[in-house]
């Protein structure tokens, strides 16, 4: 979620009734450097609390000081670890994903970044890193000796990437394990009401992680929570609705990228900046899915550069969708 859970998403999520949210991943290396963007990525506003920082790395020394870094400076709830990562850029140099294939040094950082702070430690990863080792039910205690608070488990391999169905029966066998007593969180492929249903239901989690699927539909928290406690989903939510929540996000991305502007005068941030990062979110979008002939229309969402123009995209993709009946 590098470049989408900045902080006017994240409280946009926590408005529509996401329980906690995570801060896009923050490469400890580049803390300890003191790159501005990865200081912009753990600024906390608390009205997202309860919030996790995420962060990454491939050593012990480095990940230990960014924890601390991180600690010092945003005082997030929960420090997150992050050994799910699978892309190239960051598996392939043996960090996120790809600290499957060195457990020994993903439980020594763990363990030793536990050591360095205060806050509650979590750490995120993979089933394994491809099917012929699928090591997470033996993983994930080890994980717990290490003294984290809670695990998330996606249910694909490194090798897998995004690709496939996520497979949650060894994230169901590692709720099952009677030696483990961490709180697990589920992910993977959650982007429904009635999954996230199932995955409680089915599984047993304590909990499950929502991320690509809030790609242009931040309400979806509201439907799972109204969904979880009634059975029904959220009527309320209407197209006319739904269209307003993705105006008012493209007026947060703005607000956001121009108050960061008066924050840190050394990098320029400006309106151009605030769209760029939402019409991604925009262009994939679950509520332009069917509409014929839609293409060329995402393509000018993703190139528009101003308010005006993705608003008046919005209220062209609104008139479409009302003529499909």
């Amino acid at each position: 979620m590098e470049d989408v859970t900045d902080q006017a998403f994240r409280l946009l999520c926590k408005e529509f009734g996401a329980s906690m949210v995570y801060s896009e991943f923050v490469s400890a290396d580049a803390l300890i450097r003191s790159v501005n963007r990865s200081l912009e990525k753990i600024r906390v506003d608390d009205q997202e609390r309860p919030v996790a920082i995420q962060i990454y790395g491939r050593d012990v020394p480095s990940m230990v000081e960014a924890a601390q870094i991180v600690e010092s400076e945003a005082h997030p709830d929960i420090l997150d670890i992050n050994f799910g990562c699978p892309v190239k850029k960051v598996a392939g140099k043996g960090a996120g994903a790809g600290m499957l294939k060195n457990v020994p040094l993903m439980l020594d950082i763990t363990r030793e970044v536990v050591k360095a702070v205060k806050i509650p430690v979590t750490v995120k990863t993979r089933l394994g890193w491809d099917n012929q080792n699928k090591i997470i039910v033996s993983l994930a205690e080890q994980l717990q000796d290490c003294g984290i608070e809670a695990l998330t488990i996606h249910g694909r391999t490194r090798s897998q990437m995004y690709q496939g169905e996520a497979d949650w029966t060894l994230i169901g066998e590692v709720k099952a394990n009677p030696r483990m007593h961490i709180p697990i969180i589920g992910n993977g492929d959650i982007c429904t009401a009635e999954q996230a249903d199932e995955a409680f239901k089915r599984y047993g989690v304590d909990g499950v992680m929502i991320g690509r699927a809030t790609f242009g539909q931040p309400w979806l928290f509201k439907d799972v929570r109204t969904y979880l406690d009634t059975g029904k989903h959220d009527e309320t939510m209407t197209l006319d609705w739904k269209m307003a929540v993705l105006k008012r996000q493209v007026q947060k991305s703005v607000e956001y990228s121009l108050r960061e502007d008066n924050a840190l005068k050394e990098r320029k941030r400006t309106e151009l900046g605030g769209i760029m990062h939402v019409r991604r979110h925009l262009a994939n979008s679950p509520l332009f899915k069917g509409i014929p002939d839609f293409r060329q229309t995402r393509i000018k969402i993703l190139r528009a550069e101003t308010q005006e123009e993705l608003f008046a995209l919005l209220d062209e993709a609104k008139e479409r969708i009302t003529s499909l009946g």
